[in-house]
């Protein structure tokens, strides 16, 4: 058998981790592994290379992925808006002979993988998503990596707002679900959280920061490049027309400091933590997940169930349809524990 592995998206930390447990598990079984390399722009433009077991025993813990990604080429919509999925299938089929594909990416990731395999070539597909946004999986590698970079920056910023008397400001990534947020937010020990799923009143805001200016001195406020106030929209940085999603969000906690620091006593300096939070090393517990996801993989191109993605449900690892994914994403429900748990804490959300 000759299986095709791509990474598709973002870059995230335990990319390579999954590369390196789908090549070793299927090379057990004499199984040849070829990565395209640059996700599906591999597929438009015949870039590949053998991924042999010798060359991906030492990328476990490295970040990023030896495949190199690509996240705005969708062969259905290419960026001058052609449809070239026939010339990806050639390529893939005729040309490298693969008899399956592992699409390791994101929502838009699975939504080409599963227009893939409904034209014929059977696909397994692995969630990667920093944003932890994929339907009817508990936790994506990477994640957990992006959490503890903004735990990390949180629990930095909060001892110059100590010390100087400040509000200060990080913004993470999540542009329509908060989950780095939200979790980041908890870890650090922010005073606030604001996430897309919750549209937040800027007067209470204010009046919570000068609640704490005469009580605690300062206030560190951690919101999602998603969040908005009531009655206000995205803050868009770019809009970068041929992508996927169009709209690059950003700069919402310069927007926030604009907003309070004519209301406030204090200093507000904003922090834009950006893609520090999907850089470098896997967390342990990436690294596990990761290479967990890829035998699970593994094991279904060998029992040949195709057309479905690997997922964890609780504990362990199963799988669902390549369908019930494709195109759908997972905010953060607003009876959510961890919602629960900062409200009980006196977390301004």
């Amino acid at each position: 058998m000759h299986v095709g592995l791509l990474t598709g998206g973002g870059d995230c930390p335990g990319l390579n981790a999954v590369i390196r447990a789908v090549t070793l598990a299927l090379a057990s079984d004499e199984t040849r592994v070829t990565g395209i390399q640059r996700g599906f722009w591999g597929l438009l433009h015949g870039a590949s290379r053998p991924l042999e077991p010798a060359a991906v025993r030492g990328i476990l813990a490295e970040g990023g992925t030896i495949l190199g990604t690509h996240n705005r080429c969708d062969p259905f919509r290419d960026v001058d808006g052609v449809d070239r999925s026939a010339q990806a299938l050639f390529y893939a089929v005729d040309v490298l002979k693969l008899d399956a594909l592992v699409a390791i990416g994101g929502d838009g990731t699975m939504a080409i993988a599963e227009r893939f395999h409904r034209l014929g070539l059977p696909v397994v597909g692995v969630p990667k998503t920093i944003d932890n946004d994929l339907p009817e999986n508990d936790r994506s590698f990477g994640f957990d990596s992006a959490v503890a970079v903004v735990a990390e920056a949180l629990d930095r910023l909060a001892t110059t707002a100590r010390s100087h008397g400040r509000v200060m400001i990080a913004e993470t990534m999540g542009r329509y679900a908060g989950w780095i947020a939200l979790e980041g937010g908890l870890a650090g020990g922010a005073d606030a959280i604001l996430i897309p799923e919750l549209s937040f009143d800027l007067e209470a805001l204010v009046a919570f920061c000068r609640e704490r200016e005469s009580r605690e001195g300062h206030t560190l406020i951690c919101i999602a490049e998603g969040a908005k106030a009531t009655g206000h929209g995205f803050t868009v940085k770019a809009r970068l027309e041929g992508s996927p999603d169009p709209l690059r969000l950003g700069g919402v906690g310069a927007w926030l400091q604009a907003q309070l620091e004519p209301q406030l006593q204090s200093e507000v300096r904003a922090t834009l933590l950006g893609h520090v939070q999907r850089g470098g090393t896997p967390t342990a517990f990436d690294r596990v997940l990761a290479t967990r996801f890829g035998c699970h993989a593994a094991q279904l191109v060998r029992e040949g169930r195709f057309g479905r993605m690997v997922v964890l449900r609780g504990a362990d690892c199963s799988s669902v349809p390549l369908s019930d994914v494709a195109g759908r994403s997972r905010p953060v429900p607003l009876d959510h524990e961890l919602l629960v748990a900062a409200h009980h804490i006196g977390t301004f959300l």
